[in-house]
């Protein structure tokens, strides 16, 4: 393995928003393995493949949602950010925090109260309750917010970043499967108004990182709690599987359309990036049972066909 890494920088220039520089060699932003994103990115592997096999991950990227599920996910996630950017807003001015305030650009707590205010109405406060995994998720933020608030880094890394990408592919499955209106509603927390370019702004985000003054140590402890938060959100997601089985199955199956996906979904926290693999097969086969729903699909089989037994009869004449 190389002992560095590169990442082309946009318009040559690793800048985003007003952003900073890490290191350029031709336009290439040169990424070290002492680099914090670096270490962040090889530390969480292993949890990252975890987090992504989830069979509610795996349910969710083949479109398989049930909306009650999405609600109470959404109402984990509000709950999550909250503390979270209640905690981020104390320590602003900490100097292993202060270069990564962007409220306007990434805080996502006030799209998610809009998202549960269009799914549970008016007094929708009163609806939701913490569950016993996002109770433990949330008192591990705010206590290292109290703490250690170096190690807020590793919160905010996990969730916004992933947020920008894959999650912006989980827009578009949530969307045509529950069939939510095109104008939004519901789907606050995948819109970043702020932020014209997504890949520019996590490069300008990841150089942010690299350039805090953070000895070896902390750095290895901001990756260690990265790994704590990945098992966190595993913990919630195993909450709504169990949820799940309670539940009528109201699956609404809505897989994306070919040219549908946007978004960088392989840098997803959650992506299941064996599934594929894994799955093949089914998938080639709910192909075939949609094509066959299709009276012009049923059309083409039987041409083709034809055309299999006219290419027969001329091998064996």
């Amino acid at each position: 393995m190389s002992a560095m890494r590169t990442e082309d920088a946009a318009d040559g220039k690793s800048t985003a928003n007003g952003g900073g520089v890490v290191c350029e060699e031709r336009g290439v932003t040169v990424l070290r393995p002492t680099d914090l994103s670096e270490m962040l990115a090889a530390g969480t592997k292993e949890v990252h493949e975890k987090a992504e096999n989830t069979e509610f991950v795996k349910d969710f990227l083949r479109g398989r949602i049930r909306k009650e599920l999405f609600k109470l996910g959404h109402v984990a996630l509000f709950f999550t950010y909250s503390a979270m950017e209640e905690q981020i807003e104390r320590n602003k001015e900490h100097p292993h925090l202060a270069a990564l305030y962007f409220p306007h650009e990434l805080h996502r707590r006030d799209a998610l109260a809009r998202d549960l205010q269009y799914f549970y109405s008016e007094g929708w406060q009163n609806q939701i309750s913490v569950s016993p995994a996002t109770q433990r998720y949330v008192e591990r933020i705010q206590q290292i917010g109290q703490d250690e608030p170096a190690l807020l880094v590793a919160h905010a890394y996990t969730r916004y970043m992933g947020d920008l990408s894959g999650g912006q592919v989980l827009r578009k499955v949530a969307q045509r499967a529950m069939k939510l209106p095109p104008t939004g509603e519901g789907l606050n927390f995948y819109q970043f108004d702020g932020i014209h370019s997504a890949k520019a702004f996590k490069q300008l985000y990841r150089s942010r990182m690299n350039e805090l003054e953070l000895d070896t140590h902390t750095k290895q402890k901001i990756v260690e709690e990265a790994i704590l938060a990945f098992q966190f959100n595993m913990e919630i997601f195993g909450e709504l599987e169990e949820v799940g089985k309670t539940l009528q199955d109201d699956v609404l199956d809505a897989a994306p359309a070919h040219g549908e996906m946007q978004g960088d979904i392989s840098q997803c926290p959650y992506y299941a990036a064996k599934m594929a693999a894994s799955d093949g097969s089914s998938y080639i086969c709910r192909v075939a049972m949609t094509v066959l729903k299709n009276p012009s699909g049923q059309v083409l089989l039987a041409a083709w066909i034809a055309a299999l037994a006219g290419l027969a009869a001329w091998y064996l004449m």
